[in-house]
């Protein structure tokens, strides 16, 4: 929506021009507080950037800022077997918050439907899910001993991407 201009190939990108200079017509004359989010912020239109005031930015948490993440998301409430490990998780994969937090719903969604805690598969599964979400590729190299779970993560069909 904020995205750079760019040279005009054809009417998409006209349009796409348009829709970015009206954008920026309509901060000018606002008055109020406008609060923009991205994870792509190099993607911003530079004209965008200079009528900005206040900018923060959220980086990636570290290693021991992912394992506070993951031992609070999984929090009392969440049953959890005795194979989950949390030092793994938080080591292996740099991941934001919220995607922390989506891998561990799905894990608690595949464990519930199970009828069981939630185990180290499910999590691995949540995980994977989060990669493909990302378009990364889920590597054998990250995922080590638990590799082998993951090709049975449900995604929609639009949505899948080998794993192999």
């Amino acid at each position: 929506l904020f995205g750079k201009r760019s040279e005009v190939k054809d009417a998409r990108d006209r349009y796409a021009n348009v829709e970015v200079a009206y954008l920026l017509q309509r901060m000018e004359r606002f008055g109020g507080l406008v609060v923009l989010a991205t994870n792509l912020s190099l993607n911003i239109d530079d004209a965008f950037s200079r009528r900005l005031d206040i900018t923060v930015d959220f980086p990636k948490p570290s290693r021991a800022d992912r394992l506070r993440l993951w031992i609070h998301l999984l929090g009392p409430r969440v049953p959890v077997a005795d194979d989950v490990d949390l030092e793994f998780l938080a080591n292996a994969f740099e991941l934001a918050g919220g995607t922390i937090r989506n891998a561990v719903v799905t894990a608690a969604y595949l464990a519930a439907d199970a009828g069981r805690p939630v185990v180290m598969a499910d999590l691995i599964r949540g995980v994977a899910g989060e990669y493909r979400k990302l378009g990364r590729l889920c590597l054998e190299s990250d995922f080590r001993q638990w590799f082998h779970v993951i090709d049975s993560v449900r995604v929609a069909p639009e949505q899948a991407v080998p794993v192999r």
